[in-house]
């Protein structure tokens, strides 16, 4: 039974006189505008779901299979996108935790002209939650993530090389992700979608450009999740790159970034309109994506910025404080988080964070992703059976791309003065290994908090022992950008660190 905000005491007055006053609570409730915004999101997506209930009840034949991405406030992943090419693939495609891809697609664009021999491509690996569009173009003029790196007498520059880039694997803007169909029952994969790893990303980009038939690119580039495929590009496929840079990236993910995304996907798991990942006919976790995408902002950035930028400021002084955005470091972290919860497929953060987790180059892991792929080689074999018309040649090459690493640990560079390195040292540089060859450019920032600089510190150094002779190093320190992990998405006009370390790597002969 709920109690009244009133209640009745009786109060003497006088000898014999008895009445009862009523009494008020001191205070009245606060408001909640954040938590109302949320809910009333929530009460047009019901609406939209009942509409399209209403209409899938009068029109069976009706041809819409998700009444989230139909009407009411839809997610921008769910449009139509103009403006990429696609990359079917139409054969098998095995993943390094066993599961089975019957086929797939890849989103990807491209600038600047192939040359005759089809040697200056160069592969623009994106991080997390990047589409395909890094650059504008006749087909889709709005600004890409990386506009102003990328055109004639640029970063990448588009007058000397072809620039590739690809939406990846398990995302949402136009390559096969959760939000995709399953072409064995016809609905979205939603938590059935396979485990995939960095590497599996990388060998679908191995079958593009068999498909653009380029045999050698002249870098594999990329920044974040992006450094961390194009380390893994020359470890599956070395022979097919004459150089790669790595910014904010590494060879293994540090235990601190694992933190901040089991945190973001125990946030979005937790949002009861996840629903185990089946919310494709109902309500996405808005909510749930909105928290996450703040915890994961504060990470992109440095204090110090954050200092400059708001201080302790409070967004309006002459009101009363508040639980909802009040100070101005608030109402940036609920902008963000609102921006981009309808703008990304929560399945394919949850995937695509996990394979950031997972990323370890070191020889034991390697070993043991190899072991796991020749263990499922019985799924390809059943696939070729009960498809007869299928090449089994193209099958068995488009996944057998494993790292090839050396039968014999390889000799350390000796230094004497050198002060004895952890064993993972000696692992992840037998690891690097099949990059010894290959140029590299590691980059990193002090004030990055997301990927921290010992991560390319210990890229840089056990590539180094691997016997790399080539290995470039960059490390911008915090008077040089205290934008810390957002620093490669920055182009200013007396900021182009990164820009201009990685137009002369790319550039020199």
């Amino acid at each position: 039974m709920m109690r009244s905000l009133f209640r009745s005491i009786p109060k003497r007055l006088g000898p014999n006189k008895l009445v009862f006053c009523r009494f008020q609570s001191s205070n009245p409730q606060m408001s909640f505008p954040c938590v109302d915004q949320a809910q009333e999101r929530n009460r047009r997506y019901e609406e939209s779901l009942q509409q399209f209930q209403t209409s899938s009840n009068e029109d069976p034949g009706a041809c819409i299979t998700s009444p989230s991405l139909a009407s009411g406030p839809e997610p921008i992943y769910g449009k139509i996108v103009s403006g990429f090419k696609k990359f079917n693939y139409n054969n098998v495609f095995l993943c390094d935790h066993g599961g089975i891809l019957p086929k797939f697609e890849l989103a990807y664009e491209t600038w600047g002209t192939l040359n005759e021999d089809r040697s200056n491509a160069i592969l623009l690996h994106t991080g997390l939650s990047a589409s395909s569009h890094a650059h504008s173009h006749p087909d889709n003029p709005q600004p890409g993530w990386w506009e102003q790196f990328i055109g004639p007498g640029k970063d990448l520059d588009t007058n000397k090389f072809y620039i590739i880039c690809c939406n990846i694997l398990g995302s949402c803007y136009g390559s096969t992700g959760p939000s995709s169909i399953d072409p064995g029952d016809g609905k979205h994969y939603a938590t059935r979608f396979p485990i995939i790893t960095v590497n599996d990303m990388v060998r679908t980009q191995i079958l593009l450009l068999d498909h653009l038939k380029i045999d050698k690119l002249h870098a594999s580039i990329g920044s974040s999740l992006g450094g961390m495929q194009s380390l893994a590009f020359g470890a599956l496929a070395p022979h097919r790159t004459a150089r790669i840079a790595s910014i904010s990236g590494g060879a293994r993910s540090h235990p601190y970034s694992i933190a901040l995304r089991f945190t973001q996907r125990q946030i979005l798991m937790n949002d009861p309109q996840w629903n185990r990942g089946f919310y494709y006919d109902g309500i996405p976790p808005h909510t749930g994506m909105k928290l996450a995408r703040e915890v994961a902002t504060i990470s992109y950035r440095s204090g110090p910025e954050w200092e400059q930028r708001f201080s302790t400021r409070r967004a309006n002084p002459a009101v009363p404080p508040a639980m909802c955005p009040d100070f101005l470091i608030e109402t940036y972290l609920d902008h963000a988080g609102e921006k981009f919860c309808l703008q990304y497929d929560p399945n394919s953060l949850l995937y695509i964070s996990k394979a950031m987790d997972m990323h370890d180059m070191t020889a034991s892991n390697q070993k043991l992703l190899a072991e796991n792929r020749k263990k499922n080689q019985h799924k390809l074999e059943k696939y070729l059976a009960e498809n007869p018309n299928v090449s089994q040649e193209d099958v068995i090459k488009a996944n057998s791309n494993s790292v090839v690493l050396p039968d014999t640990p390889i000799e350390e560079i000796s230094n004497e003065d050198r002060t004895p390195e952890p064993d993972v040292d000696s692992d992840l540089t037998a690891g690097l290994v099949p990059l010894r060859n290959i140029p590299t450019m590691i980059m990193g920032v002090e004030s990055d908090n997301l990927m921290p600089v010992a991560c390319q510190r210990e890229t840089a150094r056990c590539l180094e022992k691997a016997g790399n002779d080539k290995v470039v190093y960059h490390e911008l320190n915090a008077d040089e950008s205290f934008y810390g992990h957002d620093t490669f998405l920055i182009y200013r006009k007396n900021f182009n660190l990164v820009g201009s370390k990685l137009k002369n790597f790319l550039e020199q002969s």
